[in-house]
């Protein structure tokens, strides 16, 4: 599945779960760096607007469909990808991490929600070597000195796996960077996952989750931030479907 825009090309590279294990295991087992994106719709609205993005975007070497949207979208292109919610992905990834003795980090959020979350992979993954947490501070920019330090700290550590929950574009951008100057380590932007596992913040029911509501669910609970972004993402997405049926 591919999304096309002037002057680049985003590609959802991992058509499912067990593939994303698959080459997360082979890249830890060899020590070799990687970024991972987990794509949804609120990203392609930030993708038409925003070049940097779009150029953090084409760095990634891992991409996932984080959205149910998506998945329609490759079905109505007849390239179809699975779900592969990066928030659900955190504990099977860290699982491989302590699999193949790599040291983890976390990176993003607060430090109370940094050592919940931590306590909780910890007990999900035995084994687990969770090196460093990083909260970093308010108005943290991805292309600022202060990131390019914690790369390099990320690197000196010799972290395998780094969980990004900085939100979109600031992961991201972060992960493409982190390709440049730290590039043994892997970074997974995850979003929320960390705050879903800490309990700072509460996941839609399974039964949204199930007929694919989620989004209501969670514009119900905050939409003075959220009504605005998923009214862009309804404005999108006839578009995107008229392009994924000529693309077929």
């Amino acid at each position: 599945m591919q999304f096309r825009f002037e002057d680049t090309t985003i590609s959802v590279n991992i058509p499912h779960a067990a593939g994303l294990l698959s080459a997360v295991r082979a890249r830890l087992a060899a020590r070799q760096g990687f970024a991972l994106a987990t794509i949804n719709l609120d990203h392609l609205v930030k993708l038409k607007s925003d070049p940097a993005f779009r150029r953090a975007y084409a760095a990634q070497d891992l991409v996932v469909a984080d959205g149910n949207p998506i998945v329609w979208l490759s079905k109505a292109a007849r390239r179809p990808v699975s779900l592969v919610p990066g928030s659900e992905m955190v504990l099977p990834l860290a699982r491989l991490a302590a699999q193949t003795g790599r040291k983890v980090a976390l990176l993003g959020a607060t430090e109370e929600t940094l050592k919940k979350a931590a306590d909780a992979i910890r007990a999900e993954a035995p084994g687990i070597d969770i090196a460093l947490t990083i909260a970093p501070p308010m108005g943290f920019y991805p292309d600022g000195p202060e990131a390019a330090a914690m790369l390099k700290q990320l690197q000196e550590a010799d972290i395998g796996l780094t969980f990004l929950a900085l939100g979109a574009p600031k992961q991201e951008r972060l992960a493409a960077r982190g390709r440049e100057l730290a590039p043994n380590v892997g970074f997974a932007s995850i979003g929320a996952g960390l705050d879903f596992l800490a309990g700072s913040q509460v996941r839609a029911p399974q039964w949204a989750q199930t007929i694919a509501m989620e989004w209501a669910w969670r514009m119900m609970s905050n939409p003075k931030r959220l009504v605005p972004r998923y009214w862009a993402c309804a404005k999108l997405l006839p578009g995107e479907f008229i392009k994924a049926i000529r693309a077929r």
